[in-house]
C-alpha cells in the first residue's frame, strides 16, 4: 500500500467515548498512508457534528475519511447499513493501496465486521407499521415486557430503554414465528478476515476518562451544541429514531424546552456520558478481550508503529 510498509491489511481502533481513539487513527493514517473509516453509530449523522465529536475539517485535510456525516438524522441507520457502507469504504482504500483504519466506539459494528451478520428475513411493511404504532403508544417498559414474554433470550441481551432494537426483535418474531435470538444463532460471513489485522483498544483509567468526558462536553457547549440541538428539535423527528439517542440531545432539548437550566442539562449529560462509557467498557471487556489494550493513545500509536517494517 502506498505509504504503508506495515504488512497489515487493516487497523481497528475501539474504546469508550472521549478516550482519544480518533487522534490515534489520525496519527496512524499519517504514518502509514491510511484511510480513516468511521465505526461510530452517531458520527454518521450529518446534523450532529458537535455532539458526536466528529473530526474537524482541518484534521481530515489530506487524509481520506469515510462514513462521517453521510446520513440524515431522519434515517434509521442500522448495523446492516453500516456494514455495507464499510465494505465499500474498505474496497475503496484497498483499490488505492491505502491502509484501512477503522475507528469508533460502537462495538457491535466491529463484531459484525469480523464475524458477519446473521441472515434476517424481510419484514412485511404492515408488520413494521403495526409495531411502529405500538411503540408510539407504549412506553419502553411496556414494549420490553412484551419482548420478555415473546423472546426472553433476546430480552436478556437488550436494554429496556433501547426501543429501536426491542421493536426490531418484536417485528421479527411477529413476522416469522422465530425469535431474533434464534435467527442470530445462524453464523454470518465476515466482511474482514482477521489475518494481518491489528486490533487496538484505547481504555484510559476511569478518572482520567471521566475528566475528559466532562471537559469535552464543556467544549461542545462553548462551540454551539445547544444550537445544534435546537436545529434537531425543529425537525420534529420521531423520538424513536437512533439520532435522537445521541449523548446530550435529550438533556439540551430539556433546556430548550425550559424544563432544565443549561447547568442542570450539562451536569445530567455528563453523567449519562460517563454511564455510557461504563457500558462501552463492559461490552469491550466481554467481546474484545483478545484485542491489544492501551491506557493512552500514545502507547497505542507506538505499538502500532512497531508493526511497521523497513
Amino acid at each position: 500500500m502506498a505509504g504503508d510498509r506495515s504488512g497489515l491489511t487493516a487497523i481497528l481502533i475501539s474504546g469508550p467515548t472521549a478516550s482519544g481513539k480518533s487522534a490515534v487513527a489520525l496519527e496512524l493514517a499519517e504514518r502509514f498512508g491510511g484511510d480513516v473509516i468511521n465505526a461510530d453509530s452517531m458520527q454518521v449523522y450529518r446534523e450532529l457534528k458537535l455532539l458526536t465529536a466528529r473530526p474537524e475539517p482541518a484534521d481530515m485535510a489530506g487524509i481520506p475519511h469515510h462514513l462521517y456525516g453521510t446520513v440524515e438524522v431522519a434515517e434509521s441507520y442500522s448495523v446492516g447499513h453500516w456494514l455495507a457502507d464499510a465494505a465499500a469504504a474498505l474496497k475503496a482504500a484497498q483499490e488505492t493501496r491505502r491502509l484501512p483504519i477503522l475507528v469508533g466506539g460502537t462495538g457491535l459494528y466491529f463484531k459484525a465486521l469480523l464475524e458477519g451478520l446473521s441472515p434476517l428475513p424481510d419484514i412485511p411493511p404492515e408488520t413494521r407499521e403495526l409495531w411502529r404504532e405500538r411503540s408510539e403508544r407504549l412506553d419502553a417498559e411496556g414494549l420490553f415486557a412484551e419482548l420478555k414474554a415473546r423472546d426472553p433470550v433476546m430480552a436478556e441481551r437488550l436494554m429496556p430503554s433501547d426501543k429501536q432494537r426491542v421493536v426490531r426483535a418484536l417485528e421479527v418474531i411477529a413476522a416469522t414465528g422465530i425469535t431474533l435470538a434464534e435467527w442470530q444463532g445462524t453464523p454470518g460471513t465476515p466482511t474482514l478476515q482477521t489475518d494481518d489485522v491489528l486490533k487496538l483498544v484505547v481504555a484510559p483509567e476511569r478518572e482520567l476518562l471521566y475528566r475528559a468526558i466532562d471537559a469535552r462536553f464543556d467544549r461542545m457547549i462553548d462551540e454551539g451544541a445547544i444550537d445544534e440541538v435546537r436545529a434537531l428539535v425543529d425537525l420534529r423527528l420521531r423520538p424513536g429514531l437512533p439520532a435522537m439517542r445521541a449523548l446530550g440531545v435529550r438533556e439540551l432539548a430539556a433546556c430548550l424546552a425550559g424544563t432544565a437550566t443549561l447547568e442542570e442539562a450539562a451536569t445530567k449529560a455528563k453523567t449519562e456520558s460517563r454511564r455510557y462509557a461504563k457500558r462501552q467498557m463492559s461490552w469491550t471487556r466481554r467481546f474484545m478481550a483478545d484485542w491489544e489494550w492501551f491506557a493512552d493513545g500514545s502507547s497505542a500509536v507506538e505499538a502500532a508503529s512497531a508493526h511497521n517494517t523497513t
